[in-house]
């Protein structure tokens, strides 16, 4: 996920910056050349909303690319359900369609398993504590 990956380069960046730091003397900056550089705008609330009708697996890298913040969320029974981690699954269906009681969601091209949620206002959960809270029936539709 985002933030995995953000604790795994905080850590090399610590350790490279104690071995430019004792190096500094030998080192000589290089102009930034703005031309070649790229600019990543801020990521919009809308585009965290997981759209069903794209593939499983582009699904699973959009949930794990915004965890934890801000989050790809969707609507369950009309509540805001963030989805922090995913697995692919077995199961084809209507985009958004629960296809069993273990909620396996069906995209346009196969399904994803949440394994990681947050209900908004809430703690974090795994997908058995989500499901001993919220009832998802099989045939639901998610917003």
């Amino acid at each position: 996920t985002t933030g995995e990956l953000t604790e795994e380069l905080a850590e090399i960046g610590a350790q490279l910056m104690v071995g430019t730091l004792i190096d500094i003397e030998m080192l000589h900056p290089l102009e930034q050349d703005d031309a070649e550089a790229t600019y990543a705008e801020k990521i919009d609330k809308a585009e965290a909303r997981i759209d069903w009708n794209r593939p499983a697996p582009e699904l699973v890298r959009h949930v794990h690319g915004l965890s934890p913040f801000p989050g790809a969320w969707c609507e369950v029974d009309g509540q805001r359900v963030k989805l922090l981690r995913a697995e692919l699954a077995e199961g084809s269906g209507a985009p958004g369609e629960v296809l069993d009681d273990r909620l396996c969601i069906a995209c346009r091209e196969g399904a994803i398993r949440p394994i990681g949620l947050q209900r908004a206002g809430k703690p974090k959960m795994d997908l058995d504590t989500f499901l001993r809270g919220n009832a998802v029936a099989k045939g639901m539709v998610l917003g």
